[in-house]
């Protein structure tokens, strides 16, 4: 048993931040909570987590209806974007505060503390205190903590939102990687596409206080609910009544049966990747493709160049893909 939210609403005087909200998060699972600002996935974990108390419905959490326990009645560990680490404590002294509150014997919070610094790969940094670890280092010394009282359920809100672009991704793969070894429940919000897609095994995608589609990364990626959905978990191009991701146009030559005419108007090269910026010479339609620059048949490219473009792939806005339709 995991995680079962039923119908649950929220309201902060005029604002609506939950409207009958119905989610069940699988025990063992990773599941992100995605969404733009103001969505409501925040809400949502802070009303799991004990931190706000829903107007109506109710929150279940491995068979126990925890809708009216405090937050530390819930056996839940929480993680915040900023780490909220106790500056004048070390980092074993952080990591084993929980267990200190819970009067274990010191033989066992030393044991205990030594093994999650080493599953954190933060062993060695014992006795630093949080000023002297890097951002990352902090934020997996946050995890340690909320791991150290062994919770059903682990609740991370933006956890890696302070950091820059290279600490996020390692720290992603990292995540992924403690997920498979702890198997805690876990709930991760987040606003950012690539972050959930690449850490969670399910997604929550959630816009105007409501959720909007629930399934695997590929069933939100290849079979969007809607156009918002569509819109804003991957990249992709918007024609009308249709819409086309970048790495489903096939550039081709000019005349090619199928094949519309487009003039390049930027070609840009990062490594392995090819974006290349095009204007449908029909309608004065702009929109980009991305290429492998491996890609077999594939002209050489130049800025101004006149170019075949294939849009055979384009969806309607209303009509998902199959699984598995996008290569």
């Amino acid at each position: 048993m995991g995680i079962t939210v039923s119908r649950v609403s929220k309201r902060f005087a005029d604002f609506v931040a939950l409207d009958d909200v119905s989610v069940d998060v699988p025990d063992g699972s990773l599941t992100a909570l995605l969404g733009p600002s103001g969505s409501g996935k925040s809400t949502l974990l802070r009303i799991i987590a004990g931190l706000e108390t829903p107007d109506r419905g109710s929150v279940v959490i491995s068979g126990r209806d925890v809708t009216g326990l405090a937050p530390q009645q819930r056996d839940v560990g929480f993680v915040f974007q900023h780490y909220a680490a106790f500056k004048h404590m070390t980092v074993r002294d952080n990591v084993g505060f929980g267990l200190r509150i819970r009067k274990m014997p010191k033989t066992e919070i030393r044991k205990r503390v030594d093994d999650l610094l080493a599953l954190v790969q933060l062993d060695g940094f014992a006795d630093r205190y949080p000023d002297q670890l890097s951002g990352g280092q902090r934020q997996r010394m946050a995890l340690a903590r909320a791991l150290a009282v062994e919770p059903r359920v682990l609740l991370l809100d933006e956890p890696f939102g302070a950091l820059d672009a290279r600490v996020r991704e390692e720290l992603r793969d990292w995540l992924r990687r403690l997920h498979q070894q702890v198997h805690v429940t876990t709930v991760l919000v987040t606003h950012d596409q690539e972050e959930a897609m690449e850490v969670a095994s399910r997604i929550v995608v959630m816009n105007h206080a409501q959720v909007v589609q629930i399934g695997t990364p590929a069933e939100i990626y290849d079979q969007p609910a809607s156009d918002f959905v569509m819109g804003f978990v991957g990249r992709v191009n918007r024609l009308p009544g249709a819409y086309i991701r970048p790495h489903e146009v096939r550039i081709c030559e000019p005349g090619e049966p199928g094949c519309a005419e487009a003039e390049v108007e930027r070609f840009l090269a990062f490594g392995p990747e090819i974006r290349v910026e095009l204007r449908l010479r029909e309608n004065g339609q702009r929109l980009w493709a991305q290429l492998s620059a491996t890609e077999q048949g594939m002209p050489d490219l130049t800025e101004g160049m006149v170019v075949g473009v294939d849009l055979s792939r384009a969806r309607r806005v209303d009509e998902p893909a199959a699984a598995g339709g996008a290569r």
